[in-house]
């Protein structure tokens, strides 16, 4: 088939960018013509909270990608609109994940579907965004009217879609995230980061926002019952929003020794060393849809510490693969000490091997593609 995803791509950076990336190279792998139709304007700066919106990382030779959607601009949506419709796909994969994009997108794609011949298909991070801001309702609704069919990659987005159209909403499990390179040894990784291989290390991994729970991490590290263990907490990320609140946090805890700060942007490539790193990936999330980071932990193979919200404990088994607790700062607390206290960090490797064979790109896209054309 002849396939468009929408959606950001190379030069933009982060976790979108990536799946819609590795998403497209599968596409491909199964005989697909495939282009990614990515954004020349993602957000106006007032909206991006982080230092730039792209990456130094040189552009994928084995993917098309057209820089042409400017979020802000009617005439360059009706623009692109019809230069899509003139392509004649038989498949666009629209990612939606913030309202603020309903009307670019809901135009383009209402472009797109007077050439009576596309199906279109949104694979939906969010339906209602972690932080709300006027318009939401208005935008999101703008938007949905012009889909087919919907995946999800949690139960709660499923719902959430539910209660806002008729269209047929499929829930399928987020992939793997298997494009950052294989893991390597804890000493080597160590090295790279310039971490003493002998400390125990949890991992925070990602953009730190309010609703990721950070600041209830590092008040679980200040537990008394951390002081004479060598139990050292990574936070791996850019700060997206006031860092203040986390450096007091680590002044009034006196948490220095305890806390390694590594807040630039992670570009893919160093990915590996933060995971290769890590005895145990944390996840102490407010709330929550579904998260990459997840099925980065599975791809190395990582036990998880997750917060009982959104699709979080549908991922991650309870005991199995990790430890599913409440987000409060006494049970994350409870969850990191039963890890290494209980036996050693291998114990939970044979479930992880096992649990991530569900998570094959081959299996998502084929359930994708059946979900667009009503096999599912």
């Amino acid at each position: 088939m002849k396939i468009a995803i929408v959606g950001p791509a190379h030069p933009l950076r982060g976790g979108l960018a990536t799946y819609n990336q590795r998403l497209a190279r599968e596409l491909q792998s199964q005989g697909h013509d495939v282009t990614i139709w990515s954004y020349s304007l993602q957000y106006p700066s007032f909206l991006f909270p982080g230092t730039t919106q792209y990456t130094d990382e040189p552009a994928p030779k084995d993917i098309n990608i057209r820089t042409a959607i400017n979020s802000v601009n009617p005439i360059n949506w009706l623009k692109v609109g019809n230069q899509m419709k003139r392509e004649n796909y038989d498949l666009v994969i629209v990612r939606f994940w913030l309202p603020f994009m309903g009307p670019a997108l809901g135009t383009i794609l209402r472009r797109v579907k007077k050439g009576g011949h596309t199906h279109v298909l949104c694979i939906a991070d969010n339906a209602i965004p972690h932080e709300k801001r006027p318009g939401d309702k208005q935008f999101t609704s703008y938007f949905l009217k012009t889909i087919d069919s919907f995946v999800t990659m949690s139960e709660k987005v499923k719902q959430d879609l539910l209660g806002m159209t008729a269209k047929r909403v499929t829930f399928l499990s987020h992939p793997l995230y298997d494009n950052f390179g294989e893991p390597m040894s804890k000493m080597y990784a160590c090295k790279e980061l310039n971490l003493p291989a002998s400390d125990n290390y949890i991992l925070f991994f990602g953009f730190i926002r309010k609703y990721k729970g950070l600041d209830i991490l590092l008040e679980a590290m200040a537990d008394g019952r951390f002081k004479n263990t060598n139990i050292k907490l990574i936070v791996a990320g850019e700060f997206y929003e006031d860092r203040k609140r986390y450096d007091e946090l680590i002044e009034q805890n006196n948490l220095h020794e305890r806390v390694k700060l590594f807040t630039d942007f992670i570009p893919d490539s160093r990915v590996r060393y933060f995971f290769s790193t890590a005895d145990l990936v944390v996840q102490p999330y407010r709330n929550a849809t579904q998260s990459g980071i997840t099925q980065v932990a599975y791809h190395f193979e990582k036990p998880m510490v997750v917060t009982n919200v959104g699709g979080l404990p549908e991922l991650v088994p309870d005991g199995k693969v990790g430890y599913v607790t409440e987000p409060d700062p006494g049970s994350i607390a409870d969850a990191i000490l039963k890890f290494y206290n209980d036996g050693p960090p291998e114990r939970f490797l044979n479930n992880l091997q096992e649990e991530k064979k569900k998570y094959s790109w081959d299996y998502f896209t084929r359930q994708l593609l059946a979900t667009a054309f009503g096999k599912h």
